[in-house]
């Protein structure tokens, strides 16, 4: 008998000071990424499942982002965290929601 499945990780990446496009408030957001791994006999083996996303702390409204703005979220935080003298860039104006964004409250 072969015992088989996934597993999901669910790592915080940073916490960003973005315009929500739920409620339009400036707020703090989380950015996450969460993997799926295939596991086999209980040991996770290789991902097969890469997503990013960020919430809103203050709506708790979630939208999935692409691996690209993810990457470009976190070295924005990079570059204020290490003394920026500027602090973020003028082009992160946050986001609206498309669709794809959920709220994780509601069933």
């Amino acid at each position: 008998m072969i015992i088989f499945g996934t597993r999901g990780y669910l790592y915080q990446l940073a916490i960003l000071t973005l315009v929500c496009g739920w409620c339009g408030n400036p707020a703090a957001h989380t950015l996450r990424k969460r993997v799926t791994k295939f596991t086999l006999f209980f040991v996770p083996l290789f991902p097969f499942s890469t997503k990013f996303a960020t919430q809103c702390t203050f709506c708790g409204g979630e939208q999935q982002i692409p691996k690209e703005q993810a990457e470009q979220l976190l070295a924005q935080h990079a570059a204020s965290q290490h003394g920026n003298p500027y602090g973020q860039p003028q082009g992160q104006a946050g986001y609206a929601p498309n669709g794809q964004g959920q709220n994780p409250y509601q069933t």
